[in-house]
């Protein structure tokens, strides 16, 4: 990397690096994600696409032959047999980027981390009375 070069800061910058494909697959990926918590605001953390909501919801991003997604711990262990068929790790999901998208189950994951989001912090409001 280009120590020179300027940080990306915005996930139309991080989006407009890759080629024509992957920027479609990416811009759709996004989409996904603003149907799913129309309340989210999205910004870059760790140096990649992330949408927070009471916290980190999800992060993605784009790598050479995955579509890398990470929803949490948790939001990887609601949706473990679904997920079953991707590699992946604790907290992330690869989705290959030669195959199609599984945008509905990430709809469906991100909805759980709002409800999951929003509880907690629902959990954090009680204590603090």
């Amino acid at each position: 990397m280009d120590k020179d070069a300027k940080p990306i800061e915005t996930v139309d910058e991080y989006i407009l690096q890759f080629d024509k494909d992957t920027r479609q697959i990416l811009q759709q990926i996004r989409q996904c994600i603003k149907e799913a918590a129309p309340e989210a605001a999205e910004k870059i953390s760790y140096g990649m696409p992330t949408f927070t909501l009471h916290g980190n919801l999800v992060h993605f991003a784009a790598y050479k032959k995955h579509i890398g997604f990470y929803p949490t711990p948790s939001g990887i262990e609601a949706f473990k047999d679904e997920l079953s068929v991707y590699k992946g790790a604790k907290g992330s999901v690869q989705f290959p980027s030669d195959r199609p998208m599984p945008f509905e189950l990430i709809g469906r994951i991100v909805k759980f981390r709002v409800a999951e989001n929003i509880q907690l912090a629902q959990n954090k409001g009680k204590k603090k009375k």
